[in-house]
């Protein structure tokens, strides 16, 4: 019996052995698109000197994999088409196509998933149908230490109403635009997280010349400091967070189920409490009352609460119906059956607040909405505080920000990876310190093409868009300063494209919506600079100035100068000497003349210089000027 019992479990070790023979990456598998026209290679793990067949498409190939059980096949140039299947082994991958793939990368704005922009895009959701569109999302990890080789999860999705939901909205219009263009399979690998910086994603070699952030990536390579920070934040924070909920008043009497509010002060939403008690962080509680009809009490309904600084708890009729535990997302909450009722309603918002000014953010929606007839729900409501801290909130240091850690995790397993070339959405993080940015996202782009061996790798920028108040008086601005960065690196750096947005940014959120204009702008570079078509894909490309009198000339570069006649804004001009001052501009045939009446020797202009600037320069393609300043070319 002993025997037998040996037999039997050296016979499971043999057997679970051959089974792990050979293991894939995680961009390997079921539903990936190769793409075309490149040498492809396809790699792995299995046991040191374990022989590898690879078959596709009628034709094998094999190799040994090494003494660390690395090994890698390399696949001749294939034509778009599919589904196919591969074996490697005894493993079999089915429903591969071969397309165009493309690595989209940056912060949230490229992050931004297509369920944040329902509002806009709800029909291009709910009819989401296509197999030639798929997304893998890389999973969003940091590493300090050392470039990983594979991925922590991840698979390959097709486009549907339900997976459509998580794919970055930017990337999708992107892929559509191109896959209905070309006619080919659109593949995205999707490596982004919000808030990140560029040196995020540079490796150490490429941020040789910035010491300083070098030295942090060596810092968080300590695990027992990564794990002590977090701690210590976490139990702040968690101290913090009790402490309010102990001392708010509302939780302790149930506010959200309060009938009496005879005592509570009034204020109008959109708006903020502290312009009437004064600046504090901690809560407050806002009520609205409304009427509804008969029935309503059997149909569900959708309730929008715009933007809200910063953390909410919503109820309707003292039923908890949602939160959001910080400034960005919308308050999109779905009402199910039974909350609401005929009459009389209340809807009650707690309000936390950790810095800053707390308020329902303006120039957003606020309504309820039962088959399709929305309540205004702005205008008075009555609020009353919570409890008020006698400091902010604690901070967080965002470890998975720091340099070189994104690189490690989310780029280097990729590099393997056969692709047509990248997109980019970020440098919101990088305003604060705009001058290096040019230099940093170039040498990110050279390593990047170095990594994947392929220096003509098109590489597409989407600029930042127009964002926060405007300002009455031409003044410096890191945004308008960091686009510059974007410009010139599109102008100097080969196989690098722009997509402009400052027409479709929002004055309140550093999110806006509009991303089916992203992509498309980004569609129209990559058949510019990735295909070599002859099409316009750019707006009014600033070339050069001529000064004639008290006038500059602006010309453009030919092929996007077939300019928008009319009068213009968003100009600036400066005196020798002197500092910038708003300008006249007009158009001319394909030139712009520029001046103002109280300068006289005039040396330079600048075109939307600003944070949230208002300039419609645009060509006949209706596509924008970039901003620019003619101190650089």
């Amino acid at each position: 019996m002993k025997n037998r019992t040996l037999y039997l479990l050296f016979f499971l070790a043999v057997f679970c052995s051959f089974q792990a023979k050979v293991r894939l990456p995680a961009l390997v598998s079921d539903g990936m698109i190769l793409q075309r026209n490149q040498d492809l290679k396809i790699w792995g793990y299995a046991d040191a000197g374990e022989k590898i067949t690879v078959k596709l498409i009628n034709k094998t190939y094999t190799t040994t994999a090494d003494q660390n059980g690395n090994w890698m096949v390399t696949l001749p140039k294939l034509n778009a088409g599919g589904p196919y299947r591969m074996t490697i082994n005894e493993i079999t991958l089915k429903d591969i196509l071969v397309g165009d793939v493309w690595v989209a990368s940056g912060q949230s704005n490229m992050e931004l998933p297509m369920r944040r922009l329902k509002p806009l895009y709800e029909n291009e959701i709910k009819n989401a149908n296509n197999q030639n569109i798929r997304f893998f999302t890389v999973p969003q990890k940091y590493n300090f230490k050392t470039p990983q080789n594979d991925l922590d999860g991840g698979k390959w999705e097709s486009t549907n109403p339900q997976t459509i939901l998580n794919f970055s909205g930017a990337a999708y219009f992107f892929a559509k635009q191109l896959n209905e263009k070309n006619k080919v399979p659109v593949g995205i690998i999707h490596a982004s997280l919000g808030g990140s910086p560029v040196q995020a994603w540079m490796d150490e070699k490429s941020l040789q010349k910035y010491p300083e952030y070098l030295s942090e990536a060596e810092k968080w390579k300590n695990d027992d400091l990564i794990k002590s920070t977090e701690s210590e934040e976490q139990s702040l924070s968690k101290a913090w967070y009790a402490e309010l909920d102990q001392s708010d008043i509302g939780l302790n009497q149930h506010w959200e189920k309060e009938s009496d509010v005879s005592g509570w002060k009034t204020m109008l939403v959109p708006g903020s409490w502290e312009d009437q008690e004064g600046s504090f962080d901690g809560s407050v509680w806002l009520r609205k009352e409304i009427t509804l009809p008969k029935g309503t009490d059997q149909k569900t309904a959708f309730l929008n609460l715009g933007r809200i600084k910063d953390a909410d708890v919503t109820y309707i009729n003292g039923i908890k119906v949602g939160n959001v535990t910080y400034e960005y997302p919308p308050r999109w909450y779905e009402i199910p059956k039974g909350v609401l009722k005929e009459g009389k309603n209340t809807i009650t918002v707690r309000v936390i607040n950790g810095s800053g000014k707390g308020q329902f953010i303006a120039d957003k929606p606020y309504y309820l909405e039962i088959d399709g007839q929305k309540t205004d729900l702005k205008g008075e409501w009555k609020y009353k505080t919570g409890a008020k801290m006698e400091r902010m909130a604690p901070g967080q240091t965002f470890i998975r920000w720091k340099p070189v850690g994104l690189y490690n995790a989310m780029i280097n397993p990729l590099i393997h990876y056969k692709i047509k070339g990248f997109i980019w959405y970020q440098g919101e993080s990088n305003t604060g310190k705009p001058k290096e940015y040019g230099d940093l996202l170039s040498t990110m782009i050279s390593d990047w093409r170095s990594k994947w061996n392929k220096n003509d790798l098109p590489f597409l920028i989407v600029q930042l868009a127009n964002f926060m108040e405007k300002k009455d008086e031409p003044l410096d601005s890191g945004w308008a300063e960091l686009r510059e960065q974007q410009r010139q690196v599109s102008l100097h750096v080969p196989f690098t494209g722009l997509a402009v947005a400052i027409d479709l940014g929002e004055w309140n959120d550093i999110h806006p919506l509009n991303k089916k204009t992203v992509g498309d702008r980004l569609a129209l570079q990559a058949q510019k600079i990735g295909e070599g078509k002859k099409i316009i894909a750019d707006g009014p490309v600033y070339q050069s100035m001529k000064k004639e009198g008290n006038t500059i000339i602006i010309s453009f570069r030919p092929g996007t100068d077939d300019l928008v006649q009319g009068g213009l804004k968003g100009f600036a001009i400066k005196q020798k000497d002197g500092r910038y001052q708003w300008a006249k501009a007009k158009t001319k045939g394909n030139k712009v003349i520029v001046w103002n009446d109280q300068i006289t020797d005039p040396v330079h202009v600048r075109y939307d210089w600003a944070d949230n600037p208002d300039g419609k320069l645009k060509n006949t393609s209706g596509l924008p000027a970039s901003p620019f300043t003619t101190e650089k070319n």
